[in-house]
């Protein structure tokens, strides 16, 4: 699987119709309208997404992998 950083897999969530709700710290917390889940996700510089946070917020996202 690609390493993808916090701030590159935003992109991909907003391209998706995520939209930023707001920031707590160093996380940022997705919503999308129509859907319960929310997605933080955490923006530490250009430091790469740990694969399985990386698989989770793919799986909630409904983001395929080669769309990254």
């Amino acid at each position: 699987m690609k390493q993808v950083s916090g701030r590159e897999f935003a992109v991909i969530l907003e391209r998706k119709g995520w939209e930023l709700k707001r920031i707590s710290g160093s996380h940022h917390v997705y919503i999308k309208t129509g859907r319960i889940e929310r997605i933080s996700l955490p923006i530490h510089g250009n430091q790469p997404l740990k694969i399985g946070l990386l698989k989770h917020l793919i799986n909630i996202a409904e983001i395929q992998e080669s769309e990254l």
